[in-house]
């Protein structure tokens, strides 16, 4: 080896010291998957497997794009410019994009690459469009393994050319939810015409929108703007679109950057499903949430669902196979951590199933599939071997307790609803963060409400075997509410529930204590993110009774119900000191949903009276100490939603 050659291998051998040096201990919470996952009890079809049809594939455009050969070259079907003036504003950017391109926003393009179906139809027409990236390394071929499956399984997907509004420009969620409406406005020509290749076959009744990162807010913008008669920020603008949108989903999104009158969007009486990787280095926190509790379903009539899946170990670019795991560019390898990130076809495997499953309930009717979205675990011979948080919700759920009417903590949702707290050591409702901070380090909301409840059933002391009685946190019916919802076993019991990290310290001796020491020892010891505290910590669980207008009480476990994890550790940067800077916390605390048929209270107590219940007590009975936030207790009805797959114990 030359004296140079040698130099250069020292010098990357220093370098390589100095990064590794720079870089923290892997940092990952220890999976349970190998439990969680451990059966496979929903007997259908993997929804994330090839169907019987055949692919065929096309690209439509306006056939003179200056820098994309397939919309000049390749275009089977010409489409027309739009105007998209009034909602994209180029900037001080405008000469050098326009040149770029070739075309101005009054002149845009309704480029798509199409996957669609052998066969006669009419298939349902899905839309799929990306977010935010390098306008130049073109984002819409990124989702050609879902273009490829549900084309197969008789769907035709269409995924949006709209990097033109990529880049450093902002403000233009808007425009990106008003292209989709476009492109169905496109369709609806299409499927009219005659010779077209899509001539009846698209069925322009069932439609579904996919939209990543920027897109997955703009499919929710879409959905909003599909009822509206005018653009909300310039009513010179009409719309008149109306089409049969009946399900949209976000793929880790942005939520608020279009902010019509100020006011975040409100998407209503459509299904929705959204999921988030833990490791996200772009859209660092699970902002669909809020998209999620903003959704309402306002028909009684009709049959919606939200479900919200929390991917541990995914992060956000390799849901797209353009843009891979480097999640802040080419060159984020030197800052973001990738080590722990899932393998990408794994993280695309969780997409090709909940996907295809969402679109065959919503778009075929094809009810088999629902239960994946309420609880994970019926599914875990097919799911990539990683940790979930699954919520839920259907269109058919009454709510007792939100937590979101008002500042009274001892009054519920439904008129009548009391709340109780007996020997808490801890009880408050507050505002649920995201793991998000801004550059002056403080956390983002989840601009939701929950309760969080805190206890310790030991007694202050040196004898740390003495124990209080457990503590109870309880909603109690007014008289005659379950004979009004007619509560049976074909309901029920749904809430969300989270761990956090917080442990409360025991409980002042009612003895001998004085009022300073009781109030002592109800401070809380906060552990935030540490791996020795977490160590230290209980592991989670808690018991669930109904009891009835003549005391006969029920009780069940709350994790036969599902996995009860505290907060998944969260480190995305290969520098500590900069995780820590930049997060206030590293863990984000997503609620699982657990949804428990009354039908198995009343197999614990065949006395139990459904038609009169009057109290659900959550008893932590089951570990001495701990702290959890609950939201959105109610009670669905099976037979209305669809569900009548039973829920499974799995463990």
């Amino acid at each position: 080896m030359t004296t140079r050659n040698m130099a250069a291998s020292c010098v990357a051998l220093a370098m390589t010291a100095s990064v590794t040096a720079c870089m923290p201990p892997l940092k990952l919470t220890p999976s349970d998957a190998g439990r969680v996952l451990s059966s496979q009890t929903l007997r259908a079809p993997d929804p994330g497997l090839k169907g019987p049809y055949g692919v065929l594939t096309l690209y439509y455009g306006n056939g003179t794009d200056k820098n994309r050969l397939e919309y000049r070259d390749s275009v089977s079907l010409i489409t027309d410019v739009v105007d998209a003036s009034k909602l994209v504003n180029l900037g001080s950017s405008a000469g050098s994009r326009n040149r770029y391109w070739g075309f101005s926003p009054k002149e845009m393009p309704l480029n798509a690459r199409v996957w669609y179906p052998d066969g006669d139809g009419p298939f349902p027409l899905v839309l799929v469009v990306h977010g935010n990236h390098n306008m130049k390394d073109f984002s819409d071929p990124g989702y050609d393994y879902l273009g490829e499956l549900l084309a197969t399984r008789g769907y035709i997907l269409a995924s949006i050319d709209e990097n033109f509004i990529n880049g450093g420009i902002r403000g233009e969620n808007d425009a990106r939810g008003w292209f989709l409406l476009k492109h169905l406005e496109a369709f609806e020509d299409f499927n009219q015409e005659a010779g077209n290749p899509f001539e009846g076959k698209v069925d322009m009744d069932n439609i579904a929108l996919i939209g990543h990162s920027r897109g997955g807010e703009a499919v929710a913008n879409a959905a909003a703007f599909n009822r509206l008669s005018y653009y909300p920020d310039d009513a010179s603008l009409e719309f008149n679109f109306d089409y049969g949108i009946k399900g949209i989903i976000s793929i880790a999104p942005v939520d608020g950057q279009y902010l019509p009158t100020g006011r975040k969007v409100v998407v209503e009486d459509v299904s929705y499903l959204t999921f988030h990787g833990s490791h996200d280095g772009d859209v660092t926190s699970f902002h669909g949430l809020r998209i999620y509790d903003r959704l309402k379903f306002n028909e009684s009539d009709l049959f919606n669902f939200k479900s919200a899946i929390y991917v541990y170990r995914a992060n956000h670019g390799q849901w797209n196979t353009v843009w891979g795991s480097h999640d802040g560019g080419p060159r984020s390898g030197r800052s973001l951590d990738l080590r722990g990130l899932i393998d990408a076809e794994d993280q695309r495997r969780f997409s090709e199933i909940y996907v295809s499953a969402f679109l065959d309930v919503v778009l075929k009717g094809d009810k088999q599939y629902l239960p994946i979205f309420r609880d994970h675990r019926v599914i875990g011979g097919w799911l990539p071997s990683t940790m979930y948080i699954t919520r839920f919700e259907t269109s058919g759920f009454r709510p007792l307790a939100t937590f979101e009417e008002d500042i009274d903590i001892t009054v519920g949702t439904e008129p009548g609803v009391l709340l109780k707290g007996d020997s808490l050591e801890t009880w408050k409702e507050e505002l649920l963060g995201l793991r998000s901070s801004n550059r002056n380090n403080t956390s983002a909301s989840q601009e939701n409400q929950a309760v969080t409840i805190g206890w310790n059933n030991r007694i202050s002391g040196s004898d740390t075997t003495r124990h209080g009685p457990p503590a109870k946190y309880s909603v109690e019916l007014p008289g005659g509410l379950s004979e009004r919802w007619q509560l049976s076993e074909g309901h029920t019991l749904d809430f969300m529930l989270g761990p956090t990290n917080s442990v409360p310290t025991p409980r002042g001796d009612p003895d001998t204590a004085s009022s300073d020491e009781e109030s002592d020892g109800r401070e809380e010891e906060e552990a935030r993110g540490s791996s020795t505290g977490d160590e230290a910590k209980p592991e989670i669980d808690l018991s669930v009774e109904l009891e009835d207008a003549m005391g006969r009480v029920a009780r069940v476990t709350l994790s036969d119900y599902g996995a009860i994890r505290r907060p998944l550790d969260t480190w995305i940067l290969r520098r500590a000191d900069q995780e820590r800077e930049r997060f206030a916390d590293h863990w984000e605390l997503i609620l699982q949903t657990y949804s428990i048929p009354l039908g198995d209270f009343k197999a614990e107590n065949q006395g139990l009276d459904l038609g009169q219940l009057m109290k659900i007590r959550f008893v932590f009975d089951r570990v001495h100490a701990g702290e959890v936030s609950i939201d959105q207790i109610g009670f669905s009805d099976l037979d209305s939603a669809f569900l009548r797959a039973r829920v499974e114990r799995n463990y």
